[in-house]
């Protein structure tokens, strides 16, 4: 059976979905083959799953500090598995209403794997399917380290499967996933020892987020262990065990968790066939129009190895397609400057040049601003956490290139600063703007 369509979009994740119902509303036949859930990484074990148990965890540290505020309050128990399903009966729902939007649209969903025939062929479960467009969109997954034992472990997969709250955690990684789950556990009562293989978590960030959350992640009693490579996992009578390159042991443990970074969903694409290349690691290699090195076929979202960011796949969804089918020549997802949120605990937002990168790409012409304090949310609580945020700017003009903020709020306040530096605020900008009082995002335009 061949169909022929105008656009075959691989992958019903974020970026899948959202071009294809964009690349539907101006009238393109869209034919889009998902094997799984739809949704993707994020609806269905990623962004959706985690904020909710992000939520609970800020719940936890609400009732701690209650008393603080006046209240008498006692957490008499806190049941993961309740929370686990009403968690799980809504990313069922999401499921559901990404299907009746791809319904709506008139996009023909196709279950199963799609396989490369040709650049603008495609077999999925007896079905050819042929498009002068075809968009890849399969995202990525979890690694699982080739250590000794590693079976053993979980990952961040797994952490949503998981039936009862873990009593004792090694969390293996660095990265958003790493800190955003062992703060999770923590809060929900969970002993977390971090293992970091270099000498701090999230090493691509500014230097302030890093030492500032490293220190509010031990102040919470989660043990940190820098420069820490695991060599292998074994399964003993009283838990999981890992042992270490330094000689170190971590025993007693009933969960590892695998933070150790993502790779690409392209196993048995049929890449090869479609004459579309990709890096040693996997990832599509894309121009900045997200073309692919085979003409008619393109890639969006966390596939190409770029920002591996819910917004930024939908986005560059919706504008190929606004390109491909809305009669707009010139749209593209620039790459530069996205904001960005890691839900730990505190919070991080960040969007630009970090301090270190400014400095190598403007010099001497860099110049920073920084503050610390404690918000007044935790002004008189017994648990001090604090904020800092640093602007970085550039000139005489004193352009705004960098904007790093970690505390209390910060996950939505970001989002309106990211606008008015993606149009090129100055310092002088945002000093000259009325502070909105008693905030922490008026320190954001009264730093000197």
């Amino acid at each position: 059976m061949v169909q022929k369509v105008d656009l075959i979009v691989i992958g019903g994740g974020s970026g899948g979905i959202a071009m294809a119902n964009r690349a539907a509303s101006y009238g393109a036949k869209v034919a889009l083959v998902e094997s799984g859930r739809l949704g993707g990484t994020c609806v269905n074990v990623g962004c959706v799953p985690k904020k909710i148990m992000w939520n609970a965890a800020a719940i936890a540290h609400v009732f701690h500090e209650a008393g603080d505020y006046g209240f008498t309050a006692r957490v008499e128990r806190f049941d993961w598995p309740a929370l686990r399903k009403s968690r799980d009966d809504y990313v069922t729902w999401l499921n559901g209403r990404y299907q009746a939007g791809l319904e709506k649209n008139g996009v023909e969903l196709l279950r199963g794997r799609a396989r490369f025939e040709s650049a603008h062929a495609v077999a999925v479960d007896g079905v050819r399917l042929e498009a002068p467009h075809v968009a890849i969109a399969t995202g990525g997954r979890p690694i699982v380290p080739d250590w000794k034992g590693a079976g053993l472990g979980i990952t961040s997969d797994g952490f949503f499967e998981l039936a009862e709250r873990p009593r004792r955690v090694a969390v293996v990684g660095s990265g958003y996933v790493a800190v955003e789950l062992a703060g999770v556990l923590r809060a929900l009562g969970a002993e977390v020892v971090v293992l970091v293989r270099r000498a701090g978590v999230l090493m691509s960030f500014d230097e302030m987020l890093r030492e500032v959350l490293m220190r509010e992640m031990t102040a919470e009693g989660i043990e940190i262990r820098t420069n820490t490579h695991v060599l292998e996992v074994m399964q003993e009578r009283d838990g999981t065990a890992l042992q270490c390159t330094d000689g170190a042991r971590i025993a007693g443990l009933d969960c590892v968790l695998w933070a150790v970074g993502r790779e690409p969903n392209v196993a048995d694409l049929g890449l090869a066939a479609a004459g579309v290349k990709t890096d040693p690691l996997g990832h599509v290699l894309t121009d900045e129009w997200q073309n692919t090195s085979a003409a008619g076929v393109y890639a969006v979202g966390d596939v190409t190895g770029r920002e591996a960011l819910t917004p930024v796949a939908i986005a560059a969804g919706r504008r190929l397609s606004d390109r491909l089918f809305g009669g707009r020549p010139d749209r593209r997802l620039p790459y530069e400057c996205i904001p960005t949120v890691i839900f730990s605990h505190p919070p991080i937002g960040t969007v630009g040049l970090t301090e270190a990168q400014a400095r190598s790409q403007y010099g001497e012409g860099v110049k920073v601003y920084r503050t610390e304090f404690t918000p007044l949310y935790h002004a008189f609580t017994q648990r001090k956490v604090k904020c800092a945020m640093k602007l970085v700017v550039t000139g005489s003009d004193e352009k705004i290139v960098g904007c790093h903020v970690i505390g209390h709020g910060a996950d939505e306040m970001l989002q309106g600063f990211a606008v008015a530096i993606r149009m090129g605020a100055t310092k002088s900008d945002f000093d000259d703007t009325v502070a909105i009082h008693p905030t922490s995002a008026e320190e954001m335009v009264t730093m000197r």
